[in-house]
């Protein structure tokens, strides 16, 4: 218990598991990004009458390049081929600058540039 509660200290994500092992991530928001992307979130409907509130596919590109695991890369790059340039990348760029600056990594910038222009590579 005590891992898990440092790394959701350390990294703001607390990571979870559904009963039949269905992976949950839950972002520990601390940026005013973050609450932005609460306010812009919508009610998305599954199968079965589900009802879950999710973030726009613009705010999930800047925390999956943001958190730059091998997932996280790949999920942005599943998102950029279902929305493509419907996707708000002007919008996307402005938010993940700054926290790719905050971070001290300006190679997620290079790696978003490359998702954007359909140049994926093995994460």
């Amino acid at each position: 218990m005590s891992e898990a509660k440092d790394f959701a200290l350390q990294r703001r994500v607390l990571l979870l598991a559904s009963p039949d092992g269905v992976g949950i991530d839950v972002s520990l928001g601390a940026f005013s990004f973050e609450e932005d992307a609460i306010r812009r979130a919508s009610v998305f409907t599954y199968p079965g009458g589900v009802e879950l509130r999710t973030c726009s596919a613009e705010d999930l590109m800047v925390f999956k390049p943001f958190a730059s695991r091998a997932i996280d890369l790949r999920d942005a790059e599943g998102i950029a081929v279902r929305n493509g340039e419907t996707l708000g990348w002007a919008y996307i760029e402005a938010h993940l600058a700054p926290l790719a600056e905050l971070k001290e990594a300006p190679e997620i910038m290079q790696t978003l540039a490359r998702i954007r222009a359909g140049n994926y590579t093995s994460w």
